[in-house]
């Protein structure tokens, strides 16, 4: 018996540990330390905000700059490799031509080259030169037969300047076979540096091999050489395990460095390492182990954007909230229910002389009450089932009402940071830098289309010169074929007559009005059912009155304007309708904000003032590139280049247009709102998940067990009580299930003793009485 005894009260005291482990206890205990965490958080991290010299926005913003640059560079290098190999490919398929005549045909056709020559190669002799003088003696020729024999390569002159030189094979049968060679300087082509931006490029080592807007000594040329040696260490990693926040799309090695201050101005620096335009596709440049780095002077500006007081005071407020809300948790939920958890053990075990002490509010007190008359009961006492009663005023308050003003004291924290405080109205501070980037990256994009339009027509003119009217129309789709798998910016390739026939052609189909003569236009744009057609026309000289027709793919020329960090990219015509963009828009349509109008008035003034215009930029003459801060609804970098660099695109009077949302931008004043805004979620998101917790895991089984209870005090002996959690809940479910038995078993009894003349057998005795 003493060691069954002693089984019981082990049991019973494992059942009363391990209801430790659920139940009310865990959520309220999470909640403090989620709210705990979360003021020191608030007092010691998120307040640390705006203490940058720097802002994290311009780090990111030079990033994107140099990654702009490596596009370009690549870009510009495999078409030049590209625009030999096939011009080369063109000659050769034709009739023999002298070197003089190859050269003079590449120098009319493209104007990108510093110097071409034509060697023969077996002789070693130089046959015709045009442009620069090139380090031929650099040249192996007897190596052009192995596997990268023509691969390109890069020179040093004597002056220390370095060179790209491509090469491709002429051959004609019976002719000894020549070599063309075409040399150009390693600069990124097409960058807008604006006033004090500097760029340049670098080999695997780290030595410059070009730069812009860097003097021969001086500050710049020593902070460009502590850039570079940091740049070939990190653009030796794995792209992979180079990613930093604010890459972007970049499929390459990426990144921004912090260099030297000198008279509160801080050299601010990115990097990009030419890469594929997709990843882990390289091509013919990117095999170079070229980097570009570009740096600019940034003013150095400490400016706290929030006093670390507000960030203090939230953490204080946070506490004394906090410390409100579990206190009463503890007090009007815990406490009680852990009370009832001892009061129904006790009466389970038959301890029937004190009453039951009854919680004030909520569930608790509607099951306390039913206890102290289920006691009544088991001691026999005359009226203990119907006369007592089911909670009266102490029921009114629910414990969902309880848990409830838990919710509002810690929303009457949460709710201004998530809607009010901390917020950047339209005066908040954009570093000028990031203006002027967003400017120069538009002038970038813009000259990058221009010479897309201007490379496409290149090219269609390079394909004219090889037709003749010998050529065949089977000969012609060859070579049509051939020119639209080499570059994937045409839709549609034919040549068309005098009499406006098509000869021939690849793609689909063409646009051209049939029965109408080739345009003189060498770029015309027309709208074929809302959807842009820029057709481009080269004429062939070896076949009068006839021209080849490209048609481009829209897609190319959206796909040039997907850059990260310039927002909603827009290209327009002369009467400012769309004409592509980088993200969803309705061709020919206007530009969706007046402002960026006169914006693109402003870009495109002839002789005009900026101050006239409205723009931030200083008085210049003639169209250039504008920028300006746009805080009508909301506070926008916009800018608007038109493209002004020459070339068949130039009569198009195109402009780019971006605009960027500030609120995107890593500045103080947003970096603020959104730690703000953080910090009230976090608080919204604990408060929300341990109160649910507590709804679900206690409040709803509390509800469900204060209605049983009170059934089984008025008198439902049939239905069986049963915990849904090993709990508090449970438990004082379990002892409700044991006091039924003990309610039936003395039912069982009381008939037994009528049914044998009232003498009640063996009646049991409170404990304590024997």
């Amino acid at each position: 018996m003493a060691a069954s005894r002693s089984r019981r009260r082990h049991r019973s005291r494992r059942r009363a540990d391990m209801s430790l482990l659920g139940g009310i206890r865990p959520p309220i205990a999470a909640l403090s330390a989620l709210l705990l965490a979360l003021a020191a958080l608030t007092a010691f991290q998120l307040g640390h905000v705006g203490r940058e010299t720097v802002p994290p926005a311009v780090l990111t913003s030079q990033q994107y700059f140099a990654e702009d640059g490596a596009i370009a560079l690549r870009a510009s290098l495999d078409e030049s490799i590209t625009d030999i190999g096939r011009t080369a490919s063109l000659f050769s398929s034709g009739e023999p031509v002298s070197p003089d005549s190859v050269l003079d045909k590449l120098g009319s056709v493209y104007q990108k080259w510093r110097g071409t020559a034509v060697i023969e190669i077996k002789s070693g002799r130089l046959e015709a030169q045009r442009g620069e003088n090139l380090p031929l003696t650099a040249l192996d020729l007897t190596a052009l037969d192995e596997e990268d024999g023509l691969a390109p390569r890069m020179v040093r002159l004597e002056n220390g300047e370095t060179r790209l030189l491509t090469l491709a094979l002429l051959s004609w049968p019976d002719r000894p076979q020549q070599l063309l060679v075409a040399s150009s300087s390693l600069k990124v082509p097409g960058i807008s540096l604006g006033r004090s931006r500097a760029i340049a490029v670098l080999d695997s080592s780290g030595q410059i091999l070009g730069s812009d807007g860097v003097g021969s000594s001086g500050p710049e040329r020593q902070q460009l050489g502590k850039f570079a040696k940091t740049v070939a260490q990190k653009a030796a990693r794995h792209p992979l395990q180079a990613k930093e926040p604010g890459s972007g799309g970049f499929a390459g090695v990426s990144g921004s460095l912090l260099g030297d201050s000198r008279n509160g101005h801080r050299s601010v620096a990115g990097y990009a390492k030419l890469t594929g335009s997709q990843p882990g596709v390289g091509t013919d440049a990117t095999a170079l182990g070229l980097t570009v780095v570009s740096f600019v002077g940034v003013a150095e500006k400490r400016s706290a954007a929030v006093d670390s007081f507000f960030w203090i005071a939230a953490s204080a407020a946070l506490l004394v909230l906090g410390a409100l809300a579990v206190t009463l948790l503890v007090t009007t939920v815990q406490r009680p229910l852990l009370r009832l958890f001892l009061e129904s053990r006790r009466i389970g075990r038959g301890d029937l002389n004190r009453p039951v002490t009854v919680p004030k509010y909520g569930e608790a007190a509607r099951i306390g009450a039913a206890l102290d008359r289920l006691r009544r009961q088991l001691l026999g006492e005359p009226g203990a089932e119907a006369g007592g009663p089911r909670g009266g005023r102490r029921s009114r308050i629910g414990t969902r009402a309880l848990l409830a003003v838990s919710g509002i004291l810690l929303l009457v924290w949460s709710a201004p940071l998530l809607l009010t405080l901390n917020r950047a109205g339209a005066s908040v501070d954009v570093p000028r830098t990031i203006v002027d980037d967003q400017r120069e990256r538009t002038d970038t994009l813009a000259d990058r289309v221009r010479r897309a339009l201007n490379e496409g027509h290149a090219d269609l003119t390079s394909v004219a010169s090889a037709i003749s009217d010998r050529t065949t129309p089977a000969e012609l789709t060859k070579l049509l074929e051939r020119t639209r798998n080499q570059h994937g910016r045409y839709e549609s390739l034919y040549v068309l007559s005098a009499d406006g026939t098509v000869m021939a052609r690849t793609g689909a189909k063409p646009h051209h009005p049939a029965g109408t003569a080739p345009s003189k236009q060498p770029v015309t744009l027309v709208d074929s059912g809302n959807r842009p057609v820029i057709t481009e026309y080269a004429e062939a000289p070896g076949l009068p009155g006839a021209s080849v027709v490209g048609e481009l793919r829209i897609d190319f020329l959206n796909a040039l304007l997907k850059r990260p960090g310039l927002g909603e990219v827009r290209v327009v015509d002369a009467g400012h309708r769309v004409i592509g963009g980088n993200n969803g828009y309705l061709a020919f349509a206007p530009l969706s904000d007046p402002a960026l109008d006169a914006l693109v008035n402003a870009a495109n003034e002839k002789a005009g003032a900026a101050g006239k215009s409205g723009t931030d930029e200083k008085a210049e003459k003639g169209p250039r590139a504008r920028s300006t801060l746009l805080r009508d609804g909301g506070v926008f970098v916009a800018a608007a280049a038109p493209m002004t660099g020459g070339g068949v695109a130039q009569p198009l009077e195109w402009t780019v247009v971006t605009r960027q949302p500030a609120k995107g931008l890593e500045i103080p004043a947003y970096t603020a709102q959104n730690r703000t805004v953080l910090a009230g979620l976090l608080g919204l998101t604990g408060a929300v998940a341990c109160l649910g917790w507590i709804h679900i895991i206690i409040v709803r089984p509390l509800r469900d067990l204060a209605r049983r209870a009170e059934d089984l005090a008025d008198g439902d002996r049939r239905t069986v009580v049963y915990p849904t959690h090993h709990d508090e809940v449970g438990a004082v479910t379990r002892s409700l299930e044991v006091i039924r038995l003990q309610l039936l078993e003395q039912r069982k009894r009381d008939a037994a003793g009528v049914g044998t003349g009232g003498r009640t057998p063996g009646r049991a005795t409170p404990a304590g009485r024997n």
